[in-house]
């Protein structure tokens, strides 16, 4: 069964899908079920990856990237997740938040530090989402107040990915008091080595544990104007474009994950026999695996047509909001289904399936909870 076929791939993302299976089946499957036991962070693997250029690429060529782009980048995750979520997910945060840079950064910012992590010599991360505010971007209490020739920064971070690996962030913070909610936060760069700056590991989590995420504080941290991203007050319009890309690259953690279950789920009820015959024989099994497929296919078209919106920038919130909830939420179902096949093996953690159904829980939450993508697909429909 192959259900991550090329077939609605478009043509200039085929090769650099090929480099993505072919490193997914030597360095990520292999070590997923160990990487997610211990929870080690996958130092060797993002290496590899990095010396293979299928990470951080979609930095431009002019600063040691590859260049590529939104369906190039989905490409690769749908094979990646299929894969393991954990090993994938360091893979992609190893560059995440560098988009913002190469768009609305500086020259100097952009040679200084999108090239290191081009070239695999630095890992950066985004820091965003604090410890009492989520999806709420204008709420985000976090500050950065001018002193001279210097931005002082003071507040707390959390799901931070990279937060204690990284080189620097890109780190989201208020910089005007005012009632103007979407023009009150700005972006900046902030390298992980200066002075009231601490990160610590948040404790075990259920999924993706060969990812690291951090809670981060800022003490007085000083880092200079020059760092600051774009002007001020544009952080919230910046942030806003930039999840566009991220929704559909999400959704395609997504499909990485159901394509997963299903293969698993296929496998499994081929194999097993139960009653003097295989479980895939009963009718309730067949339109169970039935409706995985159904809606697998019906969201990875979903979501490759969200990719070209996006690209084209033609309503991109509004599409790439669609194919989260669908990609992510198809991820749950089919994995909830898989889980019921196996039955009593279901439990076992060396189990594929196991170590699947406890990642699909996060991408429904993480870039946006599914409620706040449904909001956005209401507010944002074409002709209001």
């Amino acid at each position: 069964m192959e259900l991550l076929d090329d077939s609605i791939v478009p043509e200039e993302a085929h090769g650099v899908k090929q480099e993505a299976r072919e490193f997914a089946e030597e360095h990520i499957a292999p070590n997923a079920e160990e990487h997610y036991r211990t929870g080690d962070y996958p130092w060797e693997i993002l290496e590899a990856g990095q010396e293979a250029g299928l990470v951080a690429q979609d930095i431009p060529e002019e600063y040691g990237g590859r260049g590529l782009e939104v369906p190039e980048i989905l490409a690769m995750t749908e094979e990646f997740y299929r894969a393991d979520a954990g090993i994938a997910l360091t893979l992609q945060l190893a560059s995440f938040g560098n988009e913002l840079v190469y768009e609305h950064g500086g020259e100097e910012q952009k040679e200084e530090y999108l090239r290191p992590v081009a070239e695999g010599d630095q890992i950066s991360g985004l820091a965003v989402s604090e410890p009492e505010v989520g999806s709420d971007l204008s709420s985000i209490a976090t500050t950065a107040e001018k002193d001279g020739d210097e931005y002082v920064l003071n507040g707390e971070k959390y799901w931070v990915g990279n937060g204690v690996e990284a080189d620097w962030l890109t780190v989201y913070a208020r910089t005007d008091d005012t009632d103007n909610r979407y023009g009150n936060h700005s972006l900046f760069i902030v390298p992980t080595d200066i002075d009231g700056y601490e990160a610590e590991h948040i404790p075990e989590k259920m999924g993706f544990r060969a990812s690291k995420q951090a809670h981060i504080t800022f003490d007085d941290a000083r880092i200079p104007e020059e760092n600051l991203i774009g002007f001020e007050g544009n952080g919230f319009l910046m942030l806003a474009e930039f999840f566009n890309m991220g929704r559909v690259i999400v959704a395609g953690h997504g499909l990485g994950l159901a394509a997963a279950a299903i293969e698993e789920a296929w496998e499994f009820t081929h194999e097993r026999e139960q009653f003097g015959r295989d479980i895939s024989e009963f009718q309730a099994v067949q339109h169970g695996l039935a409706d995985m497929l159904v809606e697998f296919e019906s969201a990875r078209a979903l979501t490759w047509r969200a990719a070209e919106k996006v690209r084209a920038h033609d309503d991109a919130g509004y599409w790439a909001a669609m194919a989260k909830v669908k990609a992510t939420e198809t991820a749950v179902d089919c994995a909830e289904q898989g889980m019921q096949f196996h039955g009593g093996r279901s439990v076992l953690t060396d189990r594929r399936i196991s170590r699947v159904y406890r990642d699909v829980r996060i991408p429904v939450i993480y870039e946006g909870a599914s409620e706040v993508q449904r909001n956005l697909i209401f507010g944002q429909r074409p002709g209001t």
